[in-house]
């Protein structure tokens, strides 16, 4: 069976459009709300979901982020709960979904089983943040993850030795980062975005999505305009915080991306 980020790319291209990728920790604010959630975001139109796995030390995360895994951790979310999570959803949708998460949780799981359980619940692909693609190539216990898409991410500062690596052995698509630091902490994303896609684009034709700092539908049609995709995070995890003992934060968020996936949508 194809992968679904893979036949979704392939759909987008036919009809000359670009991807709208929310970004929401899985089980914030528990996780009933949470699956609400993800079916509102892909009702919305969202194409591709990344579904955060809550960790105690999420290192590369900003504030917006630590928060909604804290959330979630006091909300009794862990790794099997993600995989019950991806289990409800696909009862209904068929939306990629990709795994956004550190080692820590995987690792404690089984590196292999939680691949092997992840894509048999329905995970399409997983985003290791602090394993480097090099280090899984000679390390023994990480050589059975093949389950699942393995997304790179892709810095402004990535040297092109390692940029040119990283790009020709991707899979799914490439998280390119607008901006260097933790999530959520810019106001807008940087100016630098063209040349940065067209930098990466050297070494692979795999669809290449922005994130960081998008906050705006301006803001999304901007980044849209350069890469296959836009990545919305914090902003997206900002609005379920703000409304996280609201009955209705799903059709508060809906308002909110919408705006967002329809500016994408029309570049």
């Amino acid at each position: 069976m194809a992968n679904r980020i893979d036949t979704t790319f392939a759909r987008l291209r036919e009809q000359n459009r670009k991807a709208f990728v929310a970004y929401v920790a899985g089980g914030d604010p528990d996780f009933d709300r949470s699956l609400e959630i993800l079916h509102t975001l892909a009702d919305a139109g969202s194409d591709i979901i990344e579904l955060g796995i809550p960790f105690s030390d999420p290192m590369a995360d900003g504030i917006v982020n630590q928060l909604a895994a804290d959330r979630a951790l006091k909300a009794g979310m862990n790794a099997h709960r993600i995989i019950d999570l991806i289990k409800a959803f696909r009862e209904t949708h068929e939306t990629p979904l990709v795994l956004f998460t550190y080692l820590n949780p995987v690792y404690a799981y089984g590196f292999e089983a939680f691949h092997n359980d992840a894509a048999t619940a329905g995970a399409d692909g997983i985003l290791l943040l602090d394993l480097p693609p090099s280090e899984a190539l000679v390390n023994e216990d990480f050589a059975h993850g093949e389950a699942l898409h393995h997304i790179h991410l892709i810095a402004p500062t990535t040297p092109e030795g390692r940029r040119k690596t990283l790009a020709q052995s991707s899979q799914g698509f490439i998280y390119a980062l607008s901006r260097t630091g933790v999530t959520g902490g810019h106001s807008a994303p940087s100016e630098s975005i063209g040349a940065q896609v067209t930098e990466i684009r050297k070494f692979t034709d795999t669809p290449i999505c922005v994130g960081f700092g998008i906050t705006t539908p301006e803001q999304a049609a901007e980044v849209a305009a350069h890469g296959d995709g836009v990545i919305v995070g914090s902003a997206i995890v900002r609005t379920v915080q703000e409304n996280a003992d609201a009955p209705d934060v799903a059709q508060k968020l809906k308002d909110f991306v919408i705006p967002l996936i329809e500016a994408t949508h029309s570049v």
